[in-house]
């Protein structure tokens, strides 16, 4: 046993030694060129004319004519006189036949020495090899950057995943589907903008420091204003302001933002994320639902090409219409529990003792609705499926139905049982606003630090009227998610919220 333990021990020894002499070996290359006057470092610019993947997609374009692209170096194989290498670009990786008679004997030489994981230029023409590859016969090939340090064989793992994360250049370099994820993400904000100023919305900013933090149930993150001498939070919605402007007269406006909320990190939560509000004057939470639902079809169709996409191995179908279903329904559908019998916060709280279902004293009637929702009804929600008219206490800043008042013009959009979207009627009556407000506050001196506060000045801009208005809030990170067929949140997040190596 202690012998193995000794064999693994010089192994590792080993291994760290083998590292530091070729990190050793890459810094007197470096100091080689610089005293040369060589230095890659000094190099300012390199004129780039296509990328790889256009090469290869657009080779009858290509063939033949000068090409110049630019990239690290990812494999090299010498062969005496000629080398085979593999540049690897934004768009992909490219082949290039390099040889001392087309570079020049000096060039050659050089470009031996370069290593893997230095970024070169290339110039040539665009051939196809004897085995059919698209590549390039470098007539040029020049240092640009020298990497300093090895680049892994392999970045990918349960074993490296935090690595991965911390390092996110590195895991973009190495693993050509993440770079893709990303490139997607931005594509989808791109068509997500596109299909709203094409429908009349106007992008706008609001304050990410705010004095106070509403618009959603979460913990702020507190900060001090030394200038102004005045404690602030980070915003956890973009609500309250939007709302302003529809008072103003912007009768469609969205913002896409970071927000940040002083919460726990796991596969669907990051502290900071990025969030799409988007309020419309004159429609109710039916049109917020018809705006969303073509939201997500449309971008689907944009970005990926289809509508029906695949996500954890199923097959999600967003080219349908999506199902609409009250919250009391939804839960007499998939756990025959009929709400619609209780009518006291006793009953309730009765209810979840049955079927053994935590909630704190305070919670009343329609928090153990929600509670009973998420335990028994949101593992079933996988295909699109809006879950409408939600309990007034956990509605805040929505509108009662007439009919109803103890529920609210308000939806939830679930797509593979996770939460996409949240919209409501938005409530513009002032006085039942403050009320709201107060139950809040009742609610936070009480220990709740999610809880609203009174919002003076929102209330005053309800004072002075705002319309009718649906609005949502789309959770772009989970939206990208989806169409990415990404399982936990910190793939679809370049550089995620991590615990500091220090601690």
């Amino acid at each position: 046993m202690a012998e193995n333990q000794n064999q693994n021990q010089n192994q590792k020894q080993g291994k760290v030694e083998d590292l530091n002499h070729l990190l050793k070996v890459r810094r007197e290359k470096l100091a080689e060129l610089q005293q040369a006057g060589k230095d890659p470092f000094q190099v300012t610019k390199f004129d780039v004319n296509v990328h790889s993947s256009e090469i290869k997609e657009q080779y009858e374009e290509w063939e033949g004519k000068e090409v110049s692209v630019a990239g690290r170096l990812m494999s090299k194989r010498v062969m005496g006189k000629a080398s085979f290498c593999n540049i690897q670009d934004l768009k992909g990786t490219i082949q290039s036949y390099v040889a001392r008679d087309s570079i020049g004997e000096e060039e050659y030489k050089e470009f031996k020495k370069m290593d893997i994981g230095d970024i070169v230029g290339l110039k040539g023409n665009a051939f196809t090899t004897k085995t059919g590859e698209k590549s390039i016969h470098a007539e040029s090939v020049t240092l640009l950057s020298k990497s300093l340090q090895i680049l892994p064989e392999k970045f990918h793992g349960l074993t490296n995943t935090d690595l991965r994360y911390r390092q996110r250049y590195v895991d973009l370099i190495m693993n050509p589907e993440v770079r893709d994820t990303f490139v997607k993400r931005s594509q989808i904000i791109k068509e997500i903008r596109n299909h709203l100023d094409a429908q009349g919305f106007m992008e706008v900013e609001t304050p990410m420091l705010v004095s106070n933090a509403g618009g959603a149930a979460a913990r702020p993150f507190e900060t001090h204003y030394n200038a102004l001498d005045e404690d602030v939070k980070l915003r956890i919605s973009l609500e309250l302001y939007l709302k302003r402007l529809i008072v103003g007269g912007l009768e469609r406006v969205y913002e896409i933002g970071r927000v940040f909320r002083n919460e726990g990190v796991d596969t669907r939560h990051n502290p900071e994320f990025t969030l799409l509000e988007l309020y419309q004057a004159y429609t109710d939470y039916h049109g917020m639902m018809d705006l969303v639902e073509n939201l997500f079809r449309s971008v689907a169709m944009q970005v990926l090409g289809t509508a029906v996409i695949s996500y954890d191995g199923v097959e999600i179908d967003l080219s349908k219409p999506f199902e609409r279903i009250s919250m009391v329904d939804a839960l007499k559908k998939y756990k025959d529990i009929d709400f619609t019998v209780i009518h006291t916060d006793e009953e309730a709280k009765a209810l979840a003792d049955q079927y053994h279902v935590s909630y704190e004293e305070h919670h009343k009637k329609g928090d153990i609705l929600s509670l009973l929702f998420e335990e028994f009804v949101e593992e079933h929600l996988i295909q699109p499926t809006f879950i409408i008219d939600h309990p007034i206490e956990i509605s805040p800043l929505t509108k009662k139905k007439p009919e109803d008042p103890e529920y609210t013009e308000r939806f939830e959009l679930f797509i593979t049982k996770r939460e996409m979207a949240n919209a409501y009627s938005e409530l513009n009556d002032p006085l039942d606003q403050i009320e709201r407000f107060k139950a809040q506050e009742a609610l936070l001196a009480a220990g709740d630090e999610e809880a609203n506060s009174m919002d003076d000045d929102f209330v005053n801009a309800l004072m002075i009227g705002m319309p009718p208005t649906g609005g949502i809030g789309i959770g772009i990170d989970r939206m990208v998610m989806l169409l990415t067929d990404s399982y936990a949140i910190r793939d679809v997040l370049l550089f995620p919220t991590m615990k500091s190596l220090d601690r």
